[in-house]
């Protein structure tokens, strides 16, 4: 039986250890999708009033990318997936405001998701690039 592929666009964030962890974060989903293709990455400044943890006496800046690729595996376990990389590459969800990665599926099969994503520059900026 020949499974379904679904097209997916996932971004990818970092703010700290940028390079290393987007490059770890890069090689997973290399490995879990059929097919992977990356945009440049970009930094940005942090979004919203969330509580951030200063380094050097300012708010890190992330370095965003976004990935677009295949994927035999429905959207409630890739999510599920997606969030386990998350935490095998050292996550956690304490209030400190560092984001070792953080990956959002921002499409499924034509169907949208993080909207207020879809408005960032970023997004707008490397879409282009898939």
């Amino acid at each position: 039986m020949i499974q379904k592929e679904h097209h997916i666009i996932i971004s990818l964030a970092s703010n700290i250890n940028h390079e290393a962890n987007l490059e770890a974060a890069r090689t997973q989903l290399t490995q879990l999708l059929t097919e992977a293709h990356f945009t440049s990455a970009i930094y940005t400044e942090p979004v919203g009033n969330g509580q951030w943890s200063m380094v050097n006496g300012q708010c890190p800046k992330y370095l965003n990318q976004l990935c677009k690729g295949t994927t035999a595996l429905g959207m409630n376990l890739l999510n599920e997936v997606l969030k386990e990389i998350e935490k095998r590459l050292g996550r956690t969800h304490n209030e400190d405001g560092i984001v070792t990665v953080d990956l959002d599926l921002l499409e499924y099969d034509g169907e949208r998701f993080h909207h207020r994503d879809w408005e960032r520059n970023y997004v707008k900026d490397l879409i282009n690039e898939l």
